[in-house]
C-alpha cells in the first residue's frame, strides 16, 4: 500500500483539540494503519498513513470525512507522497538568495498556486517578512522574530487557499523520519 504524509490545518488550537492518541485512533479504525501503522510526530498534526487510494486528492477528502466525523469539526488535510515532499523540502533550500535571519516557515497548499496567485502572494510581503509561492508551497522567511511578524495565516489563505503551516526544520525532522 502507498504511503501518505498528512498534515492537519488548525489542531490543538482552542476547543479544536485533537491528541495525538485520538488521532491515532481514529486513522487506525478507517483502515489508515498498514503494514507500517499509523505514526505521528509532534502534536502539531503530522502523520504518516498507508492506504490503498492511489491520489493524495483522495487521501485528503477521506482524511477529511474521518476527521469530521470524529471530532465534529472539518479539519483541512494537506497530504504529499513522500517524494513530493522530500522534493518541496529540498526545494525550499534554495528558496532565499540568503538564509533569513530569524526564521524560514512554509505553508503547504492542497494544490500548486498558479502564476497570478504566486505573484499575488509575493504582494503580501512587509518589512522583514518575504512571502515566496511556488508549486504547493508558501515560503515565509522572517528577517524580525516570529512574534513580531504582522502576515497571518487568515490573510495568506484568502490568496492561496487552505493552507497549513509548518517550520522548515520540522518539515526537515519529517522527511528524515518518513522518507
Amino acid at each position: 500500500m502507498p504511503t501518505y504524509i498528512g498534515f492537519l490545518r488548525a489542531v490543538n488550537i482552542g476547543k479544536r483539540q485533537y491528541r495525538t492518541a485520538d488521532l491515532r485512533a481514529a486513522l487506525e479504525a478507517a483502515g489508515y494503519g498498514g503494514a507500517d501503522g499509523v505514526d505521528t510526530y509532534i502534536q502539531t498534526g503530522n502523520v504518516r498513513i498507508s492506504s490503498p487510494l492511489r491520489s493524495t486528492a483522495k487521501v485528503e477528502a477521506d482524511l477529511e470525512r474521518v476527521f469530521l466525523a470524529d471530532r465534529g469539526f472539518e479539519v483541512p488535510t494537506m497530504v504529499f507522497s513522500p517524494s513530493d515532499l522530500k522534493a518541496l523540502v529540498a526545494e525550499a533550500d534554495g528558496v532565499p538568495d540568503s538564509p533569513p535571519s530569524y526564521a524560514h516557515y512554509v505553508s503547504l497548499l492542497k494544490t500548486p498556486v498558479t502564476a497570478a496567485v504566486a505573484e499575488a502572494a509575493a504582494e503580501l510581503s512587509l518589512p522583514g517578512e518575504t512571502v515566496i509561492a511556488r508549486g504547493r508551497a508558501v515560503h515565509l522567511l522572517y528577517d524580525i522574530p516570529y512574534g513580531q511578524a504582522k502576515l497571518a495565516n487568515p490573510k495568506l489563505e484568502r490568496t492561496v487557499g487552505p493552507a497549513t503551516n509548518r517550520s522548515l526544520k520540522v518539515l526537515r525532522e519529517i522527511v528524515d523520519r518518513w522518507c
